[in-house]
C-alpha cells in the first residue's frame, strides 16, 4: 500500500525533477497527454494546466493513490502500467518515477515508441541511486541475521532497477525517435529528525513495511536509524544534505 499523505512529505523536493523532465517537452497543441503512475495526481494537475484543451488520462497501480488524485478532480484510474496501451490521439506520456518498480520496464519503452503516433513524445524519469548509503544500509539490515528470514520474500531493488542514460538513448534512438538523455545529481536540504529514514520510508520502505507487523515495523526502523545518520549527517543548522541521482530521457517519437 502507498500512503499519499506520507509520500507527499518533501513535496517541493520530489516535484522538481518531474519539472526538469516536463519542461524538455515540446508538445504545443497535444490531443492527449497521459501521466502514468500519476500518484496523488498533484504533479497531473500541472500537466492540465500546461495543457488545458488536452484530453487529460492518468492512471496509478495504487488504489490509495487515485483515490488521492480523484479527490484533487482527476479522472485517475486503477492501472497496472503493464497493461497499458497508448489511445491513437496520444500526443505526450509521462512516467516520473515510477519505472524503476517495473523489472520489464525496457520491454515498455520499446512497445510503447512503436504504438505512439508520429511526432508524440514520451518522458521518463527513474531514480538512479540504488547504490547509495540509504539503499544499500537498508539492504544490508534486511539481510542481517536478525531480519533475513521476515524479510526472506521482500524484495528491495539493487542497482540494475534502471540502466544508464546512454542505454536508454540507444534504446530509443533504436526505435526510431529522436532523444535527449541526462542525468542529474539533487543535493536535497531535508530538515528534521531522522530525515532520510523519513524520506525513504514513503518510497523505498514501503517493501518492508508490508512485509511486517506494527511492532516489527518500528523495530526496523529503530535500527536503521542510527546507521542512516551517521551516513547522512545533520549540519548544526539542522540540515541534511541528501544526494539524489536521477536518469532521464525524452524522446519524440
Amino acid at each position: 500500500m502507498w500512503d499519499p499523505e506520507k509520500y507527499l512529505d518533501y513535496a517541493d523536493l520530489r516535484a522538481r525533477p518531474f519539472h526538469d523532465l516536463t519542461s524538455r517537452i515540446g508538445a504545443v497543441l497535444p490531443r492527449r497527454v497521459v501521466d502514468l503512475g500519476c500518484g496523488p495526481g498533484n504533479l497531473t494537475v500541472d500537466l492540465g494546466k500546461r495543457w488545458p484543451d488536452a484530453a487529460l488520462e492518468c492512471s496509478d497501480s495504487s488504489p490509495e493513490m487515485v483515490a488521492a488524485a480523484r479527490a484533487r478532480g482527476l479522472d485517475a484510474t486503477v492501472l497496472d502500467v503493464n497493461d497499458w496501451t497508448p489511445a491513437p490521439d496520444t500526443d505526450v506520456v509521462v512516467s516520473n518515477a515510477v519505472l524503476q518498480w517495473v523489472p520489464e520496464h525496457r520491454d515498455l519503452l520499446r512497445r510503447w515508441a512503436g504504438r505512439l503516433p508520429s511526432g508524440a513524445w514520451l518522458a521518463v524519469q527513474v531514480p538512479g541511486n540504488f547504490d547509495a548509503p540509504s539503499h544499500a544500509l537498508t539492504r544490508e539490515l534486511a539481510a542481517s541475521p536478525a531480519w533475513s528470514s521476515r524479510l526472506a520474500d521482500v524484495v528491495l531493488r539493487e542497482d540494475d532497477a534502471v540502466s544508464s542514460p546512454v542505454f536508454y538513448a540507444d534504446l530509443l534512438a533504436d526505435a526510431g525517435c529522436g532523444v535527449d538523455a541526462w542525468e542529474s545529481t539533487y543535493v536535497q536540504p531535508l530538515r528534521g529528525s531522522r530525515a532520510v529514514l523519513e524520506w525513504i520510508t514513503g518510497t523505498a520502505l514501503r517493501p518492508v513495511r508490508a512485509a511486517l507487523s506494527d511492532e516489527a515495523w518500528d523495530q526496523f526502523r529503530e535500527e536503521l536509524a542510527p546507521r542512516l545518520d551517521q551516513a547522512y549527517p545533520t549540519r548544526p543548522d539542522g540540515t541534511t544534505w541528501f544526494e539524489f541521482r536521477r536518469v532521464f530521457v525524452v524522446a519524440q517519437v
